[in-house]
């Protein structure tokens, strides 16, 4: 129990939240980017320009295919060969949020592809353009079906900042284990600190996941 006490001393437990800021900060820049470009990727997909979207979908298959921990070591340390050197935090922005894009681009295109024709020819009968009924009839009725993948998938972004401890992030789970390393038996008080915080951060998003789900269902805008 002392070990307890003594781990989450005043200094310990603001250097865990300084760490918490990090992965916030990350996590949702990551988060506001990867939606809109996994978005514009996933209705560039679906409209289906046969060398265009062939390309789009090579570059999603691509991704997706390859683990997130491999882009961030080519983000951090591949890119300062070819020019491109970018610091820590915005290297983890950049890796994270071309991971995040092609899965998202997924999830649109599927939500899309539920979406009853009948939509978008009722819309274009009714005199707007493709790209109107596009933006204000079919992704409207596809952000409600997507809501539940997208907040799980940005959920998994949140706990998927810890790989950035490789490149050294300063993050939450990097602070603990700087905390930790300090003092080993710190160890299992940091690992429950850190599993209360992923909690309670993953936790208010799914909370916001409902809420939005439920006002959507009850037509309240």
């Amino acid at each position: 129990m002392q070990n307890f006490i003594d781990a989450y001393s005043h200094v310990n437990l603001a250097y865990l939240l300084q760490g918490l800021g990090v992965t916030l900060e990350v996590s949702l820049i990551s988060i506001a980017f990867s939606f809109l470009i996994g978005t514009l990727l996933g209705v560039a997909r679906y409209i289906n320009v046969k060398i265009f979207s062939a390309v789009v979908g090579f570059i999603i298959d691509l991704i997706r295919n390859l683990p997130l921990l491999l882009i961030l070591f080519f983000t951090y340390f591949a890119l300062p060969n070819i020019g491109l050197r970018l610091p820590v935090i915005p290297a983890s922005i950049v890796a994270m949020t071309v991971f995040e894009s092609a899965m998202l681009a997924e999830i649109v295109r599927s939500g899309i592809n539920a979406v009853p024709v009948g939509q978008m020819e009722a819309a274009r009968s009714n005199g707007l353009t493709y790209t109107q009924a596009m933006v204000h009839i079919i992704l409207p009725q596809a952000f409600k079906a997507m809501i539940p993948p997208i907040v799980s998938q940005f959920i998994s972004l949140v706990k998927d900042t810890s790989l950035a401890t490789i490149i050294l992030l300063p993050e939450l789970t990097y602070h603990s284990q700087i905390i930790y390393g300090q003092n080993s038996n710190y160890m299992i008080p940091m690992f429950v600190a850190l599993a209360v915080l992923y909690f309670v951060v993953n936790y208010a998003l799914s909370l916001i996941s409902r809420l939005i789900s439920r006002r959507l269902s009850s037509g309240v805008r």
